[in-house]
């Protein structure tokens, strides 16, 4: 299953275009989504999903590849197998899938966490992805292109076609760009809001960040994630500047997260380097 939906789409009066993007697609080419830097995401994820409702995701609506290439010398695949072939790559792919859940199932019974036994059925599982960028042209010159893996070239397709045809709003200087705050958020003030909004994002790591929402649980989870420092949910939600300066992975658009001044998490335990420790460092590369 590979879906695209835009969620929100806005401009500021610079320009700059700022799409928020629900995405689902095959979580073996995760990692090529990843190489997009422009890119705020939050995922539903391995470590959060209840084992059992992963197994039965998979038991019911397993991952297949969208194109069965014939092995050739490269990375592209340019010819697919013939039926025949198709259907007993098919057979082997579902094969694999029924030993390895089954392996998983008995490390959950030991029980070993999910964040372990989990891990062994990630070829076949989908992955749902909350994307927020200014910037989309390198992806889909890469992406939507023959010579990307077809299953991330799909998505890429696919998001570019709906790209095209959708139609931004335009934001003015101070206006919010806030995804997931089109419904039962009549009334409520921008801090809400925005409260709201990053908590859904949030909410996509398990799965549940669709249907009605509860403002305290969503409250309580924005709090609760700004005191642990996980800010990347609190990289969608974001105001419209009037020029393209840049603020984070952002032309245009200054980030919720900005707003906080412990945005960036450091550790003290982090080796700190002196001065003196420096020079030294400094006469050993010159002898």
């Amino acid at each position: 299953m590979i879906e695209t939906e835009i969620i929100l789409d806005s401009i500021n009066t610079s320009g700059n275009r700022l799409t928020t993007w629900k995405l689902t697609y095959p979580r073996f080419v995760h990692a090529e989504f990843m190489t997009h830097r422009v890119f705020s995401r939050n995922a539903a994820s391995s470590r959060a999903i209840p084992a059992e409702k992963m197994m039965k995701m998979i038991r019911e609506d397993p991952v297949m590849p969208y194109f069965w290439g014939k092995n050739k010398p490269g990375m592209q695949a340019t010819e697919e197998l013939n039926e025949i072939k198709k259907e007993k790559a098919t057979e082997l792919w579902l094969e694999a899938r029924t030993f390895m859940v089954d392996y998983a199932e008995r490390l959950s019974r030991i029980p070993v966490h999910k964040q372990i036994a989990n891990r062994l059925v990630e070829p076949w599982l989908n992955i749902t992805v909350i994307a927020t960028a200014t910037e989309h042209e390198n992806f889909f010159s890469l992406r939507a292109h023959g010579d990307a893996q077809p299953e991330i070239g799909r998505v890429a397709y696919l998001m570019l076609d709906k790209y095209n045809k959708s139609t931004p709003k335009i934001l003015k200087p101070g206006e919010w760009h806030i995804p997931f705050t089109d419904k039962y958020c009549e009334g409520l003030s921008l801090e809400q809001k925005l409260k709201i909004g990053t908590a859904r994002v949030a909410r996509v790591s398990y799965l549940n960040f669709e249907g009605k929402i509860d403002p305290a649980k969503d409250y309580d989870l924005h709090d609760r994630l700004k005191e642990s420092g996980h800010w990347s949910p609190f990289e969608h939600a974001a105001k419209a500047m009037g020029t393209s300066k840049r603020y984070g992975n952002f032309k245009g658009w200054k980030q919720y997260r900005k707003q906080f001044n412990t945005e960036n998490r450091t550790d003290s335990r982090v080796k700190k380097w002196s001065s003196e420790e420096l020079c030294r460092l400094t006469d050993q590369t010159e002898k």
